[in-house]
């Protein structure tokens, strides 16, 4: 099975598959968090997909209240939030489990990649990345430490828009 059939609602609740909310793109799936100290990367993220948009990218916000329970509102208070503070406009889904028992059906395979580091296992925090091409397949891990303008994410970006 592809990642982008894997089921994953939309942050208002509306069923659908990875698929369904990226199209054909490539995409950063991001898991996020409100309250993080890391939260500001909203803005680059953002920047990020606006810059790139035009050519078939993406970014996704996956929300998960693992770490600190630093994501506790509702799907619409995470909204307004990503919303009137960062002006986030890239999809966003329900909020997740990324490690446990619980952990989501779409990280069950992302956990498998190794980071920048060569780090594989349980997402450490807020704001890890996983590149996918525009088929679904993970090209790039990056750790949360990685800021959305950084050049080597921003590189693999390109590459996988070449």
């Amino acid at each position: 099975m592809s990642l982008h059939d894997v089921r994953i609602a939309r942050l208002d609740g509306t069923p659908a598959t990875l698929g369904e909310i990226t199209g054909d793109n490539v995409t950063l799936l991001v898991n996020v968090a409100s309250r993080c100290g890391l939260t500001p990367q909203y803005a680059g993220l953002e920047r990020l997909h606006e810059t790139y948009a035009d050519r078939g990218f993406t970014v996704v916000g996956v929300p998960c209240n693992q770490f600190g329970g630093q994501e506790p509102g509702s799907p619409e208070e995470i909204a307004e939030f990503c919303s009137a503070t960062y002006g986030v406009t890239f999809p966003m889904t329900e909020k997740v489990d990324v490690n446990g028992d619980d952990r989501h059906e779409l990280f069950r395979p992302l956990v498998t990649v190794p980071d920048e580091r060569g780090r594989t296992g349980d997402v450490e925090w807020n704001f890890e990345k996983f590149l996918l091409g525009a088929d679904g397949t993970v090209l790039a891990r990056f750790h949360c430490g990685v800021e959305p303008d950084d050049e080597r994410l921003v590189g693999a970006v390109d590459g996988a828009l070449a």
